[in-house]
C-alpha cells in the first residue's frame, strides 16, 4: 500500500508516482502483448474500434498512437487491471470497492513524431456522482524530457473544471489562452520504465510531441469507486451485468454516493469521434507544437 507521504502528495498535488509496483516479468509480458497488437496494424489504412492511427501511418509502415479500451483487445490487459499491487495502491485513495472504467488506453508516442495531447482534465470526459475517480499509468518505456513526457499541473484537481469546448462543441481540450489557465507551474514527469503514475480525474495534464528517436508508451487504466456512478449521457448503463463485471476489487452497489462536485457536461458531442486525438482536432488555439514530419 502507499505510504503516508505518498497519500499526502496525491491529496495535495493530485498525483503520485510509485516505483517497483509490478514484477519485471509482468512488464516484459505487457510490452510483448502491446508489440503484438501494434504489429497487427500492418495492412490497415484507417482507424478501427481498437486502434487509433497516427496521421503519418501507412499500411506498409504502421504507426499506432493509441490502443483503445485495451481490456477488450487482449485478456492480458484485463487481468493486469486487477493486479493485487495496483489494487493495494488504490485502496487508500478510493476505497475497497473499485470498478474499472469502460475506457482506458495505451498511448504511444512513436520515435521521431508522437502526437501531443493538449491540456485537459479526464473529469471533463466522464463526470461521476462523486470524485473518487482516478487514472493509473504504467510506463512501458523510460520517460524523459525528449520523448514527450506527461505534464501534471499540481493542485489543479482542487480547482475548477475548465471549459473543454471549442466552436460550439466539446473538444476534450482546454484553450489555455481563452481560459487564462496558468500552466507555468506544471511538472514534467521523468521516470524509468515500470514506474506507475496515479492521478486524480480532475488534475490538469497534457504532453508535448515526441521529438526523440525513442518511443514512449503508457498504459492508462481508469478506475472509480464502485459507488461513483457516471452521469447520464457520459456512459451507457443499459447493461448492468457488464457494468458490474468491471468490478476489480470488492462488490458493486446500486446506491451511488452523491457529492456536490463541479460538472460541465461534454455536450454537444465532439464532431470528431474515436479518441482524444480526434476530439482535440476541433480546438481552435493549440498549446503544443505539432508537425507533419514523417521520418
Amino acid at each position: 500500500m502507499l505510504g503516508r507521504a505518498q497519500i499526502a502528495q496525491y491529496q495535495e498535488d493530485g498525483y503520485v508516482l510509485v516505483a517497483g509496483l509490478l514484477e519485471p516479468d509482468t512488464l516484459d509480458a505487457l510490452r510483448a502483448v502491446t508489440d503484438e497488437i501494434v504489429a497487427g496494424a500492418a495492412g490497415i489504412d484507417a482507424h478501427t474500434d481498437a486502434l487509433d492511427l497516427e496521421d503519418s501511418h501507412r499500411a506498409d509502415a504502421p504507426r499506432v498512437r493509441r490502443i483503445k479500451k485495451p481490456h477488450l483487445v487482449h485478456p492480458f490487459y484485463r487481468q493486469l487491471a486487477a493486479h493485487p499491487a495496483i489494487m493495494a495502491a488504490l485502496t487508500p485513495l478510493i476505497g475497497e470497492n473499485i470498478r474499472l472504467r469502460a475506457g482506458g488506453k495505451v498511448n504511444i508516442k512513436a520515435a521521431g513524431y508522437g502526437a501531443p495531447v493538449e491540456w485537459h482534465q479526464d473529469w471533463a470526459f466522464y463526470p461521476h456522482t462523486n470524485q473518487d475517480v482516478l487514472a493509473v499509468g504504467i510506463l512501458l518505456d523510460d520517460m524523459d524530457a525528449g520523448n514527450g513526457p506527461i505534464l501534471f499541473l499540481p493542485g489543479s484537481h482542487l480547482g475548477p473544471i475548465y471549459d473543454h469546448h471549442s466552436q460550439g462543441a466539446f473538444c476534450g481540450a482546454i484553450d489555455v489562452a481563452a481560459t487564462g489557465l496558468d500552466v507555468s507551474g506544471a511538472r514534467e514527469i521523468h521516470a524509468p520504465a515500470g514506474t506507475v503514475t496515479i492521478h486524480h480525474a480532475r488534475l490538469v495534464h497534457g504532453s508535448a510531441m515526441n521529438t526523440s528517436k525513442r518511443q514512449r508508451r503508457i498504459l492508462f487504466y481508469e478506475y472509480a469507486a464502485a459507488d461513483a456512478w457516471p452521469l447520464a449521457g457520459v456512459e451507457q448503463l443499459g447493461d448492468l451485468r457488464e457494468f458490474n463485471s468491471r468490478i476489480v476489487q470488492g462488490r458493486p452497489t446500486l446506491h451511488p454516493r452523491l457529492e456536490a462536485v463541479p460538472v460541465r457536461m461534454p455536450l454537444p458531442a465532439a464532431p470528431h469521434q474515436g479518441s482524444i486525438y480526434e476530439n482535440q482536432r476541433n480546438l481552435e488555439t493549440r498549446y503544443f507544437a505539432t508537425s507533419s514530419h514523417s521520418p
